[in-house]
Parts: structure tokens; sequence; C-alpha cells
């Protein structure tokens, strides 16, 4: 029995070590929204934030500036994504997809 549990238990370490570095390089997306006003303008958009920034607030601290630096002011954070569901955004997100990188 001890030699099925350490088995098991090297498997699964194994699973890890290969899982891992890929989790972590997992690039993270988010989708919001944003407006100008006079005129009244508004866009939606895809921007990727660090590692360390992958939530919604997080999002949010990031995107604010550098939305701001052309005169945008952020709405709303509405999604994380992960790469996997970018091309689904491309069209959405338009001039907008990956701009404020």
């Amino acid at each position: 029995m001890t030699y099925i549990h350490h088995t098991t238990r090297t498997g699964l370490a194994t699973a890890l070590l290969v899982l891992l570095p890929s989790l972590a390089s997992a690039a993270c997306f988010a989708t919001y929204k944003a407006k100008q006003e006079d005129p009244l303008r508004l866009h939606f958009g895809v921007a990727q934030v660090p590692d360390n920034a992958c939530t919604m607030a997080g999002a949010a601290q990031v995107l604010a500036p550098r939305l701001a630096n052309d005169g945008w002011i952020l709405l709303t954070i509405d999604a994380m994504v992960d790469e996997t569901e970018l091309e689904a955004l491309k069209d959405s997100a338009g001039a907008f997809f990956l701009k404020y990188k």
C-alpha cells in the first residue's frame, strides 16, 4: 500500500510541475466599456493586463490611466478573459481590440 500511495503522490507532483508553468504564463485580458464626453462617444474594448492585476478591480486600476491618456473614461470592467476567448471578442471590440495593452 505504501508503494501505491507514493506512486500517486509522485504522479500528482509531476502533473502540478507540468501544469503550473503553463498556468503562470497564461495571459490575462479584460473586457471593458469606456466613454468620451462632448460629444458623447462609447466604446467596448479588450485589453491585456499584467498577471498581478488579473481581477476586475486590478484591471480597472491599470486600464483607467491608459484610457485617460486618450481622453477616455473607464465605465466598467465587464469580464476577465483568457487567450481562448479572444477570437470571439475581436469583431465586437473592433479598433479597441488590444489597443490599450
